[in-house]
């Protein structure tokens, strides 16, 4: 639950943001003729998201057997890799709030009503197609609620964006993104483990060492499971949380430790560039 929480509400929360920095520019330009564009394009945005969600589930439930080990190993990579270059491309960009403002501005000045409804499009379509990725990746990979953890992320996300941007409260929103990155990594990093684990499965990968640990002993009792058990209290929130797993082969322990290893690289890079840059001004 905890992890379609987060996963929902942060990526609903960055598409009300979008549409609440274009809102508050055009507002404060005097343009209230295009707000039309920033909601029918949000409107858009968001249908062509829940049609996509649809033929995405009935695409999944159309393989079974080995095919659908397949499809669901090539999803996870996919995932992880959107999920991954996303996260490390906000981390260089800067001045995000005048750059959406700049684009509204160039669409506004040429009255290019259609052209604000694109952008607005894009942005919620974007947000949409990540959680209908990210959010597959969680039912498949973890035990029920995540529906639950789901619905309350939205109703959060949409309560927040309404604090900020129609209350007009200030909250400081870099400490949560920095967090919620670092978790986004390591969930993208358990999604590599899993794709690896399933495409073993479906005989694409070699099963070199099928377990190199197994903690996951037989069970005495049924519904009593040990602490670190994939199905225990501690063990199955490190799995929603970070993809953890009891019993990995050989293949998952380097393909995940070999994306830690490199991300942590990125993002250390990305920094010390960050800081230089900041010095240097």
């Amino acid at each position: 639950m905890i992890s379609g929480l987060i996963i929902v509400f942060r990526e609903v929360l960055e598409a009300a943001l979008i549409v609440g920095i274009v809102l508050s520019y055009i507002r404060r330009q005097n343009l209230k003729s295009f707000e039309v564009y920033v909601w029918s394009g949000t409107a858009a945005g968001i249908g062509v998201s829940a049609l996509g969600a649809v033929l995405f589930a009935r695409l999944a439930g159309g393989f079974s057997g080995q095919s659908s080990k397949l499809f669901e190993g090539i999803v996870m990579l996919i995932g992880a890799v959107l999920l991954t270059t996303l996260i490390l491309w906000l981390m260089q960009q800067e001045n995000q709030v005048e750059k959406i403002e700049s684009s509204v501005a160039r669409q506004t000045s040429a009255r290019r009503g259609i052209g604000l409804f694109f952008v607005v499009f894009v942005a919620v379509l974007r947000e949409g197609v990540e959680t209908i990725v990210f959010f597959h990746s969680l039912t498949i990979t973890q035990a029920g609620g995540q529906w639950i953890g789901a619905i309350i992320g939205l109703v959060l996300a949409l309560f927040l964006g309404f604090i900020i941007f129609i209350a007009g409260k200030k909250v400081r929103l870099d400490l949560f993104f920095k967090v919620t990155n670092i978790f986004l990594l390591l969930f993208a990093g358990g999604m590599i483990a899993y794709g690896i684990h399933e495409l073993q499965e479906a005989g694409a990968f070699p099963v070199i060492i099928e377990h190199v640990w197994d903690i996951n002993p037989a069970v005495a009792q049924e519904g009593i499971y040990p602490l670190f058990h994939d199905k225990g209290y501690i063990g199955s929130i490190l799995k929603g949380l970070f993809g953890y797993n009891g019993n990995p082969s050989l293949l998952e322990v380097l393909g995940y430790a070999a994306y830690v290893v490199s991300v942590s690289f990125v993002w250390v890079s990305a920094s010390r560039r960050s800081q230089i840059q900041e010095g240097s001004k």
